[in-house]
Parts: structure tokens; sequence; C-alpha cells
């Protein structure tokens, strides 16, 4: 049984339903209240510090000073939309396209990823003349009135008649799935473009986030997603990557998760950590796909690409330079695996761990043999590490793993803080009752 709620906390809640709207979603039984933060740390309006385990926005620290004093600075010298000239949006364009395979050289810059896999849908509408799009089944790409119908949890109830340009396939789950080379999610993909071309809708694009992290991040080997990918293109249909959790140095590995996975896509979006905060976004593309869709589409966007957003983006990618932060979250990302393993040993509720890079977690389920999901598990321990200072949550076909997915500069001290009180909980918190 969840606990009375201060009175303070009411009284925002209150004024939140009452200038917001009902149904405005807040994170945990006792929602947080945050007034200040600095790197991987949060404090809430009492003074208790708690530590960030969850939050990619902040990509390289909360309140970073190299991106706080880029944005102050150009915010107090120019910010303007691009019809105007400015050279802020030609260098880091030059710069963040340098980061990828020489064929994606151009790029549009938004204020969300939402509006980034917009744009990247009508691409592929423009490039095929078709609109039939792949995506899994437990995914989320964002909340434009096209992109949220991708989301089998986020569809709207008025859906415009959408949800006939759509096929979701099975999510993988190297858990539980057997599918090491990736040819059991080509073969559904396939059965998924085949419906569409029945249908009359015929097929334009396969959308997926290349860590298929909102699925819980299963365990690939690299070049896992190749033969699906190979199914979109012999369809003459795009690969469109999902980048917005997965990119800029997270998995450790390499700069794009899509580079990991040994595919070079058609079009990458990208969005969240991409301005530290500041809402930044936008995608990357191949001049031909690029031309086509300006020249199919009249689109402008007054406040994608502003001086302000570009200093801020740019200097992420100074800070993710000079600081090693992809190699950082390589080597922490092996060091909390072996640390979540070590839990496992002692905790029957921990099924599976896995990681890629600095994105970790465990699975929790109610039978090791049976592999039954823990959900309602979960959702207490996320709760109960909340209570105790450590901000985190879960995702998942199921909701039952954790997603510990920190800030960069996220070090092994702080992974230290994380073990011994996730050991605590899962020493306290009964799977059962």
């Amino acid at each position: 049984m969840s606990r009375p709620l201060p009175p303070e906390t009411e009284e925002l809640l209150d004024r939140r339903r009452r200038l917001l709207g009902p149904n405005v979603s807040t994170f945990y039984e006792e929602p947080v209240h945050f007034v200040k933060a600095d790197g991987v740390w949060l404090w809430d309006a009492d003074g208790r510090r708690y530590l960030d385990c969850y939050n990619n926005v902040p990509h390289v620290g909360h309140c970073n000073p190299r991106v706080v004093n880029a944005i102050a600075e150009q915010a107090a010298r120019l910010n303007t939309h691009t019809r105007y000239l400015h050279e802020g949006i030609l260098d880091y364009v030059e710069r963040l396209t340098g980061t990828f395979d020489d064929a994606l050289s151009t790029a549009i810059l938004t204020c969300s990823g939402s509006e980034a896999n917009d744009i990247a849908l009508r691409m592929a509408e423009a490039m095929t003349g078709k609109r039939g799009i792949v995506a899994t089944d437990a995914t989320y790409h964002g909340n434009t009135t096209l992109v949220s119908h991708l989301s089998r949890s986020n569809v709207p109830e008025v859906g415009f008649g959408l949800g006939q340009y759509l096929r979701h396939v099975e999510a993988p789950d190297s858990y539980r799935i057997s599918d090491p080379d990736g040819q059991r999610f080509a073969a559904h993909v396939q059965e998924a473009v085949d419906d569409l071309e029945r249908a009359g809708a015929g097929f334009a694009a396969l959308i997926v986030c290349p860590l298929f992290l909102n699925e819980g991040f299963p365990e690939q080997k690299e070049g896992w997603l190749r033969p699906a990918a190979e199914v979109a293109r012999r369809a003459g249909g795009l690969l469109i990557c999902d980048e917005v959790q997965s990119g800029f140095g997270r998995s450790g590995s390499h700069f794009w998760a899509h580079q990991k996975q040994g595919v070079v896509p058609d079009v990458v979006t990208m969005g969240k950590p991409m301005g530290n905060g500041h809402p930044v976004a936008g995608l990357v593309t191949t001049p031909d796909i690029m031309a086509r869709f300006r020249n199919s589409f009249r689109y402008f966007n007054t406040f994608g690409g502003n001086p302000v957003s570009c200093a801020a983006a740019m200097a992420v990618l100074d800070e993710l330079e000079e600081k090693g932060l992809q190699d950082s979250a390589a080597a922490m990302g092996k060091l909390a695996y072996d640390r979540l393993s070590e839990l496992a040993a002692k905790h029957q509720v921990i099924g599976n761990v896995r990681q890629s890079g600095m994105v970790f977690g465990a699975e929790f389920v109610r039978d090791r043999d049976t592999r039954e999901p823990a959900s309602e598990f979960a959702d207490k321990v996320v709760n109960e590490m909340r209570r105790r200072g450590i901000i985190l949550s879960k995702l998942g076909r199921h909701k039952n793993t954790l997603k510990i997915r920190p800030p960069m500069p996220f070090a092994a001290e702080h992974l230290d803080l994380l073990i011994k009180t996730l050991n605590d909980v899962l020493a306290s918190v009964s799977p059962h009752g």
C-alpha cells in the first residue's frame, strides 16, 4: 500500500491537475520535487540529495558548466531562426555528420525527437511514394499524431485512420526468444512488409532503436540488425534508426548504436541528450533523401537549429570528446554488468543481467525456470530505490527490467552507491508479497 503524500506534494499535484489538466504523468508513488542539480546529483525541495541513474537528457551532466556558458554567451549575442544566415548551424552539422558514415552528410535540426521522427517518416513517403511503416510492438518514438501510433502503449483514442499504415512486429527478447543472428526478427519484418503491400499501403520504412532500449535492450551480437535491414532495402523501403536514447557515445563501443549493429541507416534521428537539456534535436540523412524531401514538402521550423541550440549542441560534442566520455561509458558498462551479476548470484529474483555501455539493468522474474516476469516487484524496487535516494525506472515488454541510464559522467563511486542500495532493497522487498 502506498504511503500518504506530504501536504506540500498534494498541493503541487492539485495545482498540476488544475493548471495542466488531468492524467499528467509523474514518476513514483510519491512524486519527487526537484529544485537543483549538478553532475549526476539532484536535490529535492527539502535539500535531500539523489543519485540520478535514469536521465539521459543531461547527457554530459546536469548543469554542465561548458554547456551553460555556451548557451548564455550565445543568447547574449544573437538568437534567431535559420531564414537568416548564421555559421553556427553549419559548423555544428559539419561536425555532427563527421561522426557518421560518409553517405550520411546532411541534416535537419528540430526541437524534439518526435519532430525528427515525424520528418523521417515523411522522407520515407517522399522516397517511396508509399506510407507503410514497420515498428516493434514494445517501442516508443514520440508523440506527434503520426509518430504516436508507432507505440502500442501510446495509441490515441482518435487515430485519424493511421493504423492502416502501420504494422508491429515482435520485439527482440534475448532472455526468452532465441534469435542469435536476427533471422527470426528479419522474417517477422518480411511478413509485415508483405502484409502492407497486400493491403495497398505499400512499404515505406522500418524504424527501430538500434539498442532496442525501450524493449529492454536485449543482448545482441554485432550485426544482429543486418538481416532485417536487408529485408527493408530489398523491399525498396528506408531503414530509420532512432538514436534519441542510444546515440552520442552511450553504447560505449561506438558513437552511434547503429554502427554496433553493422548497418548504415538511410535516416538517423536524435534528440534528448543532443543539447544536454536544451531543446535541440534533429536527423541526419543522405543528400538524395534530403533533396527529395525538400522538394516534396515545404518544411520550416522556427526554433530548429537556432544559434543558441547549436551552441549548446556543439558544447556537448566538445565535452564528450575532451572528457573521453564514450570510453568511460564502455568501461562503466562492463563494470556495472559484473556488479549486477554478483547481485544475481545472491538474489534469485534477478533472472537476467544485460548492458550496452552506459545502459544497464536487471530483469526480475518470479521463477528462474519459468522466467515469469515479476512486474509488480519491479515497481516496488523502483519506488523503494527512490525513497532511498536513487532515481531509476523500468521498461521492457513486461515492464520488469530496471532501466539504469545515468548521465555520462557516472563513475565507479556512483556505481558503488547504486549497487549497495539495490542489494539492500532486494534483501528487504519481498518478490511475492
